[in-house]
């Protein structure tokens, strides 16, 4: 019983200290394993430290970012002038923006390390232009000033202009009889007189025929449809109506008839300030073309249809039309071309056969019409019209 107490007591023993030595050996691997997940840990706090630092570090690229953005803002403000109360309230904002997050908050302006955008100096920037203008002009310039090219309506409103011109255009006569008004000393300008051909005026000289003073005006050119009753004349003593008062308050420049119409003849008028122009549409060297509308007391028979287009002998001399043809239902209405300017010369043709004209009407006068032009009205010619007429030689 002895020796079994003693065998279990040993037995016991050596279990005890393998089991002690089992548990040590546990033990120590259980402190190696934890000093592995010491360092483990120690890794990971490193890890972390420098991603904390990271994140440190993007926080404040983040501010410094928003700070210039609201630098930025600022300067926009106090360019677009919202007051100082406006830019007081802004100063004291600022975005913050770390790890996707925005939020805003309060700063003082004394604390606030935006820099500032110095103001400029007008007054210095202005002495310094100042000085360079006057550099540049006492150097002189490097290359010569490109000529400045004007329209020729500015040139003739506003430039010198020749002196036959000038006296042309206020309406005294044509260019050719202003030449030789100046050569026979009847111009004064500025109470000087002025024999020189192509000597050239301002508008601010003073140009004087005889005692009177002409005034320059821009050309003008009106087209009226004359209606009956009305004689062809700038004015009347006999206050009888005339055409000036169809057409008056149309402009303010002085205008006058071109050529002339009977009392009970109709039909289109042009009136003009050109002395030049005038004179060109009533000589019969430009062979100025125009067309009337004739109505007759009878018809007209062919015989003498033959008679007036061969010509026709009147008490001034032989006259030949360019045209003549009927033109109505009836051979009372007759339609006539023709280029001179002898007075009353259409009436007198057919007086000259023994007919009566009970109406006369002309339609078309140096290319220009009545269209959409009713009795008794006026048009100012189309720039294209007057070019037309200028053109005729």
């Amino acid at each position: 019983m002895e020796e079994r107490r003693k065998t279990r007591s040993f037995i016991g023993k050596h279990e005890t200290e393998n089991r002690r030595r089992e548990k040590g050996d546990g033990r120590r691997e259980n402190g190696e394993q934890r000093t592995e997940n010491g360092e483990r840990r120690t890794e990971n706090g490193e890890r972390r430290t420098e991603g904390g630092r990271e994140y440190r570090g993007k926080i404040e690229g983040g501010r410094e970012k928003n700070r210039r953005t609201e630098g930025r803002r600022d300067d926009s403000r106090r360019t677009v002038g919202r007051g100082d109360e406006g830019r007081r309230g802004n100063e004291g904002r600022r975005t913050e923006r770390g790890g996707g997050n925005f939020r805003t908050r309060r700063v003082s302006p004394e604390s606030d390390s935006t820099p500032q955008k110095r103001r400029r100096d007008v007054t210095a920037e202005s002495e310094i232009l100042t000085e360079i203008v006057e550099l540049r002009r006492r150097e002189g310039r490097s290359s010569p000033r490109k000529q400045k090219i004007l329209s020729l309506e500015h040139e003739e409103k506003h430039g010198p202009i020749r002196l036959n011109k000038y006296i042309a255009n206020s309406g005294v006569c044509s260019r050719r009889d202003a030449d030789m008004l100046i050569e026979t000393g009847a111009i004064e300008v500025n109470g000087m007189i002025v024999t020189e051909l192509g000597t050239k005026v301002m508008p601010t000289d003073v140009v004087r025929y005889g005692d009177k003073i002409l005034q320059r005006e821009k050309p003008v050119y009106l087209l009226l449809n004359k209606p009956k009753d009305y004689i062809t004349t700038v004015e009347d003593e006999r206050d009888r109506k005339h055409v000036m008062q169809l057409i008056k308050g149309a402009c303010k420049e002085r205008i006058y008839p071109v050529g002339r119409l009977d009392k009970n003849t109709t039909g289109l008028l042009l009136f003009t300030n050109d002395g030049e122009m005038a004179k060109k549409l009533t000589h019969p060297k430009h062979g100025i073309r125009k067309i009337y509308y004739v109505e007759l007391n009878k018809n007209l028979t062919p015989t003498d249809l033959e008679k007036i287009a061969g010509g026709i002998e009147l008490s001034d001399g032989e006259i030949k039309v360019d045209e003549i043809a009927y033109t109505g239902d009836t051979k009372r209405e007759i339609g006539i071309t023709l280029h001179s300017g002898r007075n009353r010369i259409v009436r007198r043709i057919f007086e000259q056969l023994n007919y009566e004209v009970v109406k006369l009407d002309r339609v078309v006068f140096a290319g220009l019409t009545k269209k959409d032009l009713p009795r008794g009205k006026y048009r100012f010619l189309s720039d294209a019209e007057i070019n037309i007429l200028k053109m005729i030689k």
